[in-house]
C-alpha cells in the first residue's frame, strides 16, 4: 500500500512526499515491507557500462526517493558491486534499507565460476560484509542453483552453512534464485520450509511469462517473490543487450525489431517492459538494475505515472506485431559452462 511510511523511514534523510507515493509490499514470511521497485547492483559494475560517482549518486537518490530493497552478489564485477554499495551506503542511515547479496557463483573463468562448498559460503559472507561495510545483510541468497552438481551440495551444504550464519547475526534471511523456475520449485520442496524468499530474473517481462505457472507454489509456501529484470537482461531496451547476453541471434533480432519500432516512434522499450512488468500483483518488489539516475526516474515514472497515450499505443502494437512469440534462453548458460569445463 502506498500513502504509509514504511518501518525504513528515517526523519531527515527521507524525500517524505516521494516515501509517500511509492508503494511497499510484504515480502513473504520475512514480513519486511519492501518498496515495489527495488534496487539491482549488477548494473553498478563494468557489466552494462558504468561511472562511478554516477552509479553511487543513483543509489542514494533512489534510498531517497524511498527505494528500500537492494539486491546485489560477488558475481557482480567480481565483488566490485558491493564495493560500490558500500560506498555509497556509507552516508545512508543503515534502518534506511534492506540488503540483500548472494552466495556460491563468483569468478568469471568456468573452473572458478561456482562454489556451493560450506567454506567458500562462509568466506564469501565475511568478506562481502567487509565490502558493504555493514555488520549484517537482511536476505542471504543462493545464486543461481541450476549449475551446482546437484541439489545435495546446496541442501546439504550450502543451505546448514547460512542457517548457521543466520544464528551468528551476519545475515537475518535466506533466499535463492535460478533461471529455470522449476529447479526452484524443487529446490524448496526439498527444504520444507528453510527458504524465505526466491528471486525470479526475466521470467515475467514482454516476451516471457513462465512466471505465472508458479505463482500459486510460491504463494502457498509463502515464498518473498523478488520479481527481477523486467527488461530481460537489457534485452528490451532501446539501447539493447550487451554481447554476453545468452539469448539466441534470432531472439535478439525480435527484441531488436521492438527497438526500432520504439526509437521510431520516440518511446523508450525499457520503460513499456517496466510498465508491463510491474503490473502482475503476486510479487513482493520489481527489482531493476539501475546505474544512472536517468534509469531510475524512466522506472519511477512507469510505477507513479504509467504510460502515455502514446506509449500504451506503441506497447499495444508490439504485444500485436512484433513481439508475438514468447520466448526464453532457458539452458543456454548451462550447456555452455558445462562445455566448458568438459573441454578443461
Amino acid at each position: 500500500m502506498s500513502g504509509t511510511l514504511p518501518a525504513t523511514f528515517v526523519k531527515g534523510f527521507h524525500d517524505e512526499a516521494q516515501v509517500k507515493r511509492m508503494e511497499y509490499r510484504r515480502l513473504g514470511k520475512t514480513n519486511l515491507q519492501v518498496s515495489k521497485i527495488s534496487l539491482g547492483g549488477g548494473a553498478l559494475c563494468a557489466n552494462y557500462g558504468f561511472d562511478l560517482d554516477e552509479g553511487i549518486r543513483t543509489v542514494q537518490v533512489a534510498l531517497r526517493a524511498g527505494v528500500n530493497y537492494i539486491d546485489t552478489a560477488p558475481w557482480y564485477g567480481q565483488g566490485r558491486s558491493e564495493e560500490v554499495l558500500g560506498q555509497a551506503l556509507k552516508e545512508v542511515p543503515r534502518e534506511a534499507y534492506y540488503i540483500a547479496t548472494k552466495v556460491a557463483r563468483y569468478e568469471l573463468d568456468y573452473e572458478h565460476m561456482f562454489d556451493f562448498s560450506a567454506q567458500k559460503t562462509r568466506e564469501s559472507v565475511e568478506k562481502s560484509l567487509r565490502l558493504l561495510g555493514l555488520d549484517y545483510v537482511d536476505v542471504i541468497q543462493i545464486h543461481d542453483i541450476e549449475f551446482a552438481p546437484s541439489l545435495d551440495v546446496v541442501l546439504n551444504e550450502t543451505l546448514p552453512t547460512l542457517e548457521q550464519l543466520v544464528k551468528e547475526g551476519k545475515a537475518r534471511y535466506i533466499g535463492l534464485s535460478a533461471y529455470p523456475i522449476s529447479v526452484l520449485q524443487e529446490c524448496i520442496t526439498r527444504a520444507q520450509g528453510r527458504f524465505d524468499t526466491v528471486l525470479v530474473y526475466a521470467r515475467y517481462t514482454l516476451t516471457d511469462n513462465t512466471l505465472l505457472q508458479y505463482l500459486d507454489f510460491f504463494k502457498a509456501q509463502d515464498m518473498g517473490v523478488v520479481c527481477a529484470a523486467a527488461h530481460a537482461l537489457g534485452l528490451l531496451t532501446n539501447a539493447g543487450p550487451q554481447p554476453w547476453h545468452p539469448a539466441s541471434d534470432e531472439q535478439k533480432q525480435v527484441a531488436q525489431r521492438a527497438s526500432e519500432v520504439c526509437k521510431e516512434r520516440g518511446v523508450e522499450l525499457g520503460k513499456l517492459a517496466m510498465y508491463y512488468t510491474s503490473q502482475l500483483g503476486e510479487v513482493a518488489t520489481f527489482l531493476s538494475g539501475m546505474q544512472t539516475r536517468v534509469l531510475l526516474a524512466t522506472n519511477l515514472s512507469a510505477f507513479y505515472d504509467g504510460l502515455t497515450a502514446r506509449e500504451q499505443e506503441v506497447l499495444q502494437h508490439l504485444r500485436e506485431s512484433v513481439l508475438t512469440k514468447p520466448f526464453h534462453w532457458e539452458g543456454n548458460e548451462l550447456e555452455r559452462y558445462w562445455s566448458a569445463l568438459k573441454r578443461k
